[in-house]
């Protein structure tokens, strides 16, 4: 990338597999691992990458945009918290159509607000993204969440997946663990739309 060697156009193909990695991994906590048939993904996307974008427009300093992703992540783990507590004791098909319903709402909210200009959307968005940057998030992303499938947590999440009345019998908090598995999956995916924004502004 430094020395030539990647045009621009590999470039942002790199740029896209890594933030498509991301959303990937922190998706499958959803529904690989936890088996919840989530549709809403790229609302906590799109969370993300509105925040992170308006802090660096604010802020335009690699601080500013560390905090945009920090921001953006939190925000979006937030949201997933909030529409996770009431919509995952929903199963199957009605918690597709309820997290699908919830990723038309954010849509919607951000398409009407003037802080994020409507329909016209941001423009001017200083870009502080770099393979160094993608690198870090990518690699992080899937040490932690790996570790988290690993810990007690992880395997309580896998057994809602399995079966979730023998987890409930067995003493296993099956809502919580959705919600928690929901809120890491949230967050992680605020990070890849941070990333998307400050890429491709």
């Amino acid at each position: 990338i430094y020395f030539g060697i990647v045009n621009d156009y590999l470039q942002a193909t790199l740029a896209t597999i890594c933030i498509n990695i991301i959303l990937g991994v922190s998706l499958n906590l959803i529904t690989g691992f936890t088996g919840q048939f989530s549709l809403g993904h790229a609302g906590f996307m799109s969370i993300g990458a509105y925040v992170c974008a308006i802090t660096t427009m604010r802020l335009p300093t690699t601080y500013g945009f560390i905090l945009g992703v920090f921001l953006g992540a939190v925000a979006a783990a937030l949201i997933g918290c909030l529409v996770g507590l009431p919509t995952l004791r929903l199963k199957g098909d009605y918690l597709a159509i309820a997290t699908l319903g919830m990723s038309e709402i954010i849509r919607v909210v951000f398409t009407n607000l003037k802080i994020t200009n409507g329909a016209a959307g941001l423009s001017g968005i200083p870009q502080f993204v770099n393979w160094p940057w993608l690198f870090i998030f990518v690699v992080g992303t899937i040490l932690i969440i790996s570790n988290f499938i690993k810990s007690s947590h992880g395997r309580a999440c896998i057994s809602i997946r399995e079966d979730e009345i023998a987890g409930e019998a067995m003493g296993i908090n099956t809502t919580k663990y959705k919600v928690i598995a929901f809120t890491i999956g949230a967050f992680f995916a605020g990070i890849a739309g941070a990333l998307y924004a400050s890429y491709f502004y």
